[in-house]
């Protein structure tokens, strides 16, 4: 249903589909919908046309595709002296897929007591029932056994989109976030998604791409995945 040039997607229809991306506002960048659900089916589309889900509690659920897309190529990581010498005094150990459930909820705790979250529980019901069906997947960085930092993301087919990330020591999340850029090189993934352009991650190498770019490496590589969970021994 449109109403204003606006589309509201019908909760009791999973399979409709979204606008055309370039019906996305200006502003806010790339808001191109409101509505809908998060069942696993909807999500799984969204991505996969470079759509997002992101609101607040309260609020009906809105969906995004921004221009331009910020973007980390594997092979453009990049890792600083000071983090290469973190990563080599192996300070933490960090795994895969071990404890999503708690990954995700540490994502969405509050970073002070005037911040909010935009991780509501349908959000965190939602994405543990995608890593139920091995599709959303996290990263866990454990120092003296405690969960001190991590992520989670979704993966399809060879490209993972970056959700949100957390820590609880200086460098934890970006240790386990370039432990994972490397984990995903070596399976041949070809595009990490961070959705928009933060200091955070341009320090890691992250770069702006066109929506136009970004949706054509959605279709090289986006189309076909083996869901499952990922290994969750220790990553080296």
């Amino acid at each position: 249903m449109s109403i204003d040039g606006f589309t509201w997607l019908d909760p009791r229809k999973p399979e409709q589909a979204f606008p055309e991306l370039d019906q996305a506002l200006q502003e806010p960048n790339g808001l191109l919908a409101a509505g809908g659900d998060l069942s696993p089916q909807r999500l799984l589309s969204a991505y996969q046309q470079g759509i997002f889900p992101w609101y607040s509690e309260g609020e009906p659920i809105m969906w995004w595709s921004p221009d331009p897309r910020s973007v980390i190529f594997p092979g453009q990581l990049k890792v600083s002296r000071s983090l290469k010498k973190m990563l080599n005094k192996a300070l933490f150990t960090v795994t895969f897929d071990s404890v999503f459930s708690e990954v995700i909820k540490a994502c969405a705790a509050p970073r002070n007591e005037d911040d909010g979250t935009w991780i509501s529980p349908d959000m965190i019901h939602a994405y543990c029932k995608l890593h139920e069906l091995g599709y959303a997947h996290s990263v866990e960085v454990w120092q003296n056994n405690e969960l001190v930092g991590g992520l989670y993301g979704i993966a399809i087919g060879k490209v993972f989109f970056g959700e949100s990330m957390f820590h609880r020591q200086s460098d934890a999340s970006k240790i386990g976030f370039v432990l994972l850029i490397q984990q995903l090189s070596l399976w041949g993934f070809q595009l990490i998604d961070c959705q928009i352009a933060s200091e955070h991650m341009d320090s890691l190498g992250a770069c702006l791409i066109s929506r136009k770019e970004f949706t054509s490496q959605l279709k090289q590589h986006c189309q076909h995945t083996d869901a499952g969970k990922w290994h969750s021994a220790e990553v080296p």
